[in-house]
C-alpha cells in the first residue's frame, strides 16, 4: 500500500457520477488530481473541489488526438502520472434487434476502446512511475441482462483487457485493478431508470436491482486504489458470483421467458412513437454531453 500524498491520479469521466466522487474523496486524501472529460463547466466544479493543485483538460475518449493532447498535458505539468482510474462510460438501453446501431456501437466506441486508448496513451508514463491501472468495468461483464447487449459486450471486454494487461505488466511494476459495480445511484442509472420502457427492466431484476449509495462505491474504489487492488467489487458478493459465472446465462434466459416478450412488444411501440435514436439515447447528463460531442464531430 502507498499514501496516496502527493500522487498524480488521471480520471477520465471525471466530470460527474463517480469518477467526480471518487476524484474529490482523493484529493481529500492528498493526492493530486488531473480530471478528464467532455463537461468543462462540471470539470471545473469538480477541480475547485479537488483544491488548488487540480488540474480538468476536455478531451473525449473516442478521440485519440484529444486524448493524447490532454494526457501529454497532464504529464507536461506535473511530470508525472502515478494513477489512472479508465472509467468515462455511457449506457443505452434497448434490445439488440431494434435499437439504433450507431448509437450500440457508439457505447463500445466510449466503454471499450475509449479504455483502450486511455491504456495506450498513459502506459508509458505508468511504466515510469510503476504505476496503478484501475479499468472501470461492471456487473454487466458477469451478468449480461436483456437490453443492455452493447454494454455488456463493452463491459465484458474492459474486464479481459484487465485480466490480460495485468500478467503483461506486472513484472514492469505496474499494477493492474478492474472494477466491478452494480448499480449506484449516479446520473446515468438514473437516466435508465427514467426510460419508458427499461426502467421497468432494470428495476424488476430479482436481487440485483438494488441501488447502492454512491458513497458506498466511492469508499470502494479509494480503498482500492490505496491498496493497488487486482479487483474492486462494490458490493463484495460481485466476487463470489463469478465463481458461478458458467450458470448464469441459464438463470437469466429461464427467468427472462415472460419478461422479455412483454418488453421488447413495449420497446418496438416506443421506438414506432418516439424513433430509434430518441428510445436508444445514452442515459443520463454524462449521455447527452457524449451526444453532443458525437454530434459535432
Amino acid at each position: 500500500m502507498r499514501p496516496l500524498t502527493g500522487q498524480v491520479v488521471l480520471v477520465t469521466g471525471a466530470s460527474r457520477g463517480i469518477g467526480a466522487a471518487v476524484a474529490r474523496k482523493l484529493a481529500r486524501e492528498g493526492a493530486t488530481l488531473a480530471l478528464v472529460g467532455l463537461e468543462p463547466d462540471e470539470l471545473k466544479k469538480v477541480a475547485e473541489d479537488c483544491g488548488p493543485d487540480a488540474g480538468w483538460w476536455e478531451a473525449d475518449v473516442t478521440d485519440t488526438e484529444s486524448l493524447r493532447t490532454a494526457v501529454e498535458a497532464v504529464a507536461g505539468r506535473y511530470g508525472r502520472i502515478d494513477v489512472v482510474m479508465a472509467n468515462a462510460g455511457i449506457a443505452a438501453p434497448g434490445f439488440s434487434r431494434s435499437m439504433d446501431p450507431t448509437m450500440w456501437e457508439r457505447v463500445l466506441d466510449v466503454d471499450l476502446y475509449g479504455v483502450w486508448r486511455t491504456v495506450h496513451l498513459t502506459l508509458p508514463y505508468l511504466l515510469e512511475s510503476k504505476g496503478y491501472l484501475l479499468l472501470v468495468s461492471s456487473l454487466a461483464a458477469i451478468v449480461h441482462m436483456p437490453g443492455l447487449a452493447s454494454y455488456n459486450v463493452a463491459k465484458a471486454g474492459v474486464e479481459a483487457m484487465g485480466d490480460t494487461l495485468r500478467p503483461e505488466l506486472r513484472h514492469l511494476g505496474v499494477r493492474v485493478g478492474v472494477a466491478h459495480m452494480t448499480f449506484v445511484d449516479t446520473d446515468m442509472v438514473r437516466g435508465v431508470d427514467d426510460h419508458p420502457v427499461f426502467g421497468k427492466v432494470r428495476t424488476g431484476i430479482p436481487l440485483a436491482s438494488k441501488v447502492y449509495p454512491l458513497d458506498f462505491a466511492v469508499d470502494k474504489f479509494v480503498d482500492g486504489i490505496r491498496k493497488r487492488s487486482r479487483t474492486v467489487h462494490v458490493p463484495g458478493w460481485i466476487g463470489a458470483m463469478k465463481v458461478f459465472r458458467w450458470l448464469l446465462p441459464h438463470v437469466i434466459e429461464l427467468g427472462s421467458r415472460f419478461s422479455v416478450p412483454k418488453a421488447d412488444r413495449a420497446a418496438l411501440a416506443d421506438i414506432q412513437a418516439r424513433g430509434a435514436a430518441e428510445s436508444s439515447r445514452a442515459t443520463g447528463a454524462g449521455g447527452r454531453a457524449d451526444e453532443e460531442k458525437a454530434a459535432n464531430k
